[in-house]
């Protein structure tokens, strides 16, 4: 299904956040989600669906400064 991912259109075979998450390599323990503008908490991943079209946005902490 289509998705857009941090503002980019992307092709992703999993149903669910977290299928989703490791298809497209966002394996760190540090990163937070939301899918159509509503933050997931981590627990949540692996029972939140996704659906042709959804709009996730995924942040993950940025060092230096």
């Amino acid at each position: 299904m289509k998705i857009i991912v941090n503002a980019e259109a992307r092709d992703v075979a999993g149903k669910t956040l977290a299928d989703a998450l490791t298809e497209l390599e966002f394996t760190s323990p540090a990163i937070a989600a939301a899918l159509n503008g509503n933050f997931v908490p981590r627990d949540n991943y692996s029972e939140t669906p996704l659906s042709e079209g959804d709009k996730l946005e995924v942040l993950a902490p940025m060092q230096g400064g």
